[in-house]
Formats: C-alpha cells, structure tokens, sequence
C-alpha cells in the first residue's frame, strides 16, 4: 500500500488497483479500516479513528486528486500529516 501520510502512529495509504468509491486505508498497529467519505469500514480504536476523520475532512480534496492519480497510475502525492 503506498503511504501517503503518517501520524500519531497512523498510517494512511492508497493502492493503485482499487475501483469503485474513492477511499483511503488507515492502519494504526493491528487495526485496519478503509475510509469512503464519512463511512468506515473495518475497525479502529475510537481516539484513532477520530484523528483520521479529523484528517480526512482537512484533506478532501488532496484524497480526491490522489485517488485521480493512483487511477491513471500516477505516483501518489505526500498529504500533510495532522498536527
């Protein structure tokens, strides 16, 4: 999975073979989800998912244009990690 942005132990990525909805994976240790706008799918701690959705929602647009990428087989741009 190529990582786009790391933060407080979470890791977010994009894999280039994925179809449908745009979305993005956070792993953060065991736990994995994929996010599709507000919508989880998976599992993460309650602390940790928290940051992600904050995340999300201060990156739409940057998630938007790298799901644009990883579709045209482009290279992935880095995405700012939460602060």
């Amino acid at each position: 999975m190529p990582e786009i942005s790391r933060f407080l132990g979470v890791v977010i990525g994009m894999f280039y073979s994925e179809h449908g909805v745009p979305h993005f994976h956070a792993v953060y240790g065991e736990y994995e989800a994929s996010i599709e706008s507000e919508r989880v799918h998976g599992a993460l701690p309650r602390r940790a998912l928290a940051l992600v959705l904050e995340w999300n929602r201060l990156h739409r647009q940057e998630l938007l244009d790298n799901w644009e990428r990883a579709r045209a087989g482009q290279p992935l741009n880095r995405i700012a990690p939460l602060e």
